[in-house]
């Protein structure tokens, strides 16, 4: 976990652990799943290795997500959602559903829904 740090207000640490360019849609995509890296990069096409990689380390340091590596060759590590990442699953599902009404009322199409 990262060292404690003071904020001014509770939303702020929030943003602060899962604010990332791709967190909270790896951590939607881990809900009820645990992943390979090369599943989660089928799943999230736009985040380049290297970002997707810097945003599973973030995610595993701060105890959200748990990253199993297997001894095997080819080398096999595993992601999932730790106790205190499945704490997020109601916070992603309201988010979910904020977004699902915004593309509605905006006009747009969801891609895809989980």
């Amino acid at each position: 976990m990262r060292t404690a740090k003071s904020f001014s207000c509770p939303v702020e640490a929030v943003v602060n652990l899962i604010g990332g360019k791709y967190k909270t849609v790896i951590l939607w995509h881990l809900i009820n799943n645990t992943l390979r890296f090369n599943q989660l990069q089928k799943q999230i096409p736009q985040a380049t290795p290297k970002m997707l990689t810097q945003q599973l380390r973030e995610l595993e340091h701060d105890g959200i997500v748990n990253r199993k590596v297997y001894p095997v060759v080819p080398p096999k590590t595993e992601y999932s959602l730790s106790q205190f990442g499945l704490s997020l699953i109601p916070v992603l599902d309201s988010m979910r559903k904020w977004g699902v009404e915004y593309i509605k009322s905006a006009g747009k199409q969801i891609l895809s829904e989980k």
